[in-house]
């Protein structure tokens, strides 16, 4: 007898029709490799916001290279979790707060998002700020500007959101994730020792400082975060919406060799431009600020800050790339952000919900996302302090990531949930339970610097 929650079998009549469109998926595939990207490369591109560039800065410039291995530790880790999270928006139909609401005590669903979602505003209050910083510095305006541009920003976002559709607007981010790009630009427009950076690249080190193990723990949790796999989740379940003959695989199960090798593609290629992006950021802060003389040079508290640090040591040109890349980072935030939020809220509740949508039809979920971004514009136009904020935001976010990636796991292995798809190779499972200890581990280490 088949589990009550399980779906039903696909009709033997739509078998053609079914191996049609797998034949199709597979000559779309053939096409170009940009037909098999979104979810995954939005989501990765994604994860350099302005804030991950400040921390990634940050540890650049206070320890300059020392810490190269942790972007290349993390790469498989977050690919697999990823790849996981977004297998399971794919297989149901449904993004993660909904199948965790179905399938876990309801309270601990509720308290896990409501923490996403004041953790998701702090650190888009302070991506939204870090983005007005930026165009004042590019255009050269007047400082009482900043908070003007990071209004009109977020106000931009929002309706191409809105008013876009969910085709054209997936199809602006992924390309703008092209424009990350830039940090690759910049690290060989300054001088970079090579040799060096290769050697801590491939060799890890690890110091007893305090501040060097705060600053390990914020580039895990930075490059590993919560957001990101109910985003990468929703944005596949979207996928199954809006693509004309696709179906959540548990009706369609001839679609699943061609879903899971596009997800698979399209998440370790998005995860691989995130860690290489992140690698060139710290690169170019360890090649210039972490060798400067001045020792305020190093004490990054901005992602605008690096860029402007940058314009004397590295020529303005360079500051340029690095302040353009934030507004493309900056811009991916804002939906990611702020769009995780309202699909965690509206699957929790059963809104309908998803950007294909028009407001009419979804009103409460676009409502959570315009309420997200307009209260991370207060934290702009407040006096808390932005570090300060993003702080506690990290702190929230190691709260929530571990228990999430463990039902992540879990909910992967749940038949009712995942139907016949509850086999994941073994590679993908020690890699997926190997990024839950290290967040843990990580999780334990960001507490403890807390007292130090």
């Amino acid at each position: 007898m088949a589990p009550p929650s399980a779906a039903p079998p696909a009709p033997l009549h739509r078998h053609g029709r079914l191996r049609r469109l797998h034949r199709a998926a597979a000559t779309k595939m053939k096409r170009g490799l940009m037909a098999c990207l979104g979810p995954g490369l939005i989501t990765g591109a994604s994860d350099d916001d302005p804030s991950g560039i400040a921390t990634y800065a940050q540890t650049g410039a206070q320890f300059g290279f020392q810490l190269l291995w942790v972007l290349l530790l993390t790469l498989p880790l977050m690919a697999a979790i990823q790849e996981i999270a977004a297998r399971i928006g794919r297989v149901t139909g449904r993004g993660l707060a909904r199948n965790m609401r179905l399938h876990y005590p309801k309270p601990l669903v509720y308290l896990l998002v409501l923490l996403l979602i004041i953790a998701n505003i702090t650190n888009l209050g302070a991506d939204i700020g870090a983005m007005g910083e930026s165009l004042q510095l590019i255009t050269g305006g007047p400082d009482f500007l900043r908070p003007l541009f990071a209004i009109l920003l977020t106000i931009l976002s929002l309706v191409s959101q809105i008013f876009l559709s969910y085709e054209r607007y997936t199809q602006f981010l992924k390309y703008l994730s092209m424009l990350m790009l830039v940090y690759v630009a910049t690290g060989f427009v300054v001088h970079v020792p090579w040799s060096d950076a290769l050697y801590h690249t491939v060799v890890p080190h690890i110091s007893a400082n305090t501040a060097f193990i705060a600053l390990l723990v914020g580039v895990l949790g930075t490059t590993i975060s919560p957001y990101l796999f109910f985003w990468q989740a929703s944005l596949e379940s979207e996928h199954v919406k809006i693509t004309p003959g696709t179906e959540p695989l548990t009706r369609a199960p001839l679609q699943t060799r061609e879903a899971f090798r596009r997800i698979r593609i399209d998440t370790y290629l998005g995860m691989a431009l995130s860690n290489v992006i992140a690698f060139f950021i710290m690169l170019c802060a360890a090649a210039t600020l972490h060798n400067d003389p001045n020792p305020h040079a190093r004490d990054i508290t901005s992602a605008a800050q690096a860029a402007a640090t940058l314009a004397p040591l590295a020529g303005h040109f360079a500051s340029t790339l690095f302040a353009l890349g934030i507004l493309g980072g900056g811009l991916l935030a804002i939906p990611s952000l702020a769009g995780s939020a309202a699909y965690a809220v509206g699957e929790l509740f059963h809104w309908p919900v998803g950007l294909e949508r028009s407001p009419r039809r979804a009103k409460g979920f676009y409502s959570v996302l315009a309420l997200a971004a307009l209260l991370s514009v207060g934290l702009v136009l407040s006096p808390i302090n932005p570090m300060k904020a993003l702080v506690w935001s990290a702190m929230i976010n190691g709260i929530v990531a571990v228990p999430v990636m463990v039902m992540i796991m879990l909910l992967y292995s749940n038949r009712r949930v995942m139907g016949p798809f509850t086999r994941l190779s073994k590679t993908l499972r020690i890699t997926g339970w190997l990024a839950t200890l290290v967040m843990a581990l990580a999780a334990i280490a960001f507490f403890v610097t807390l007292h130090h």
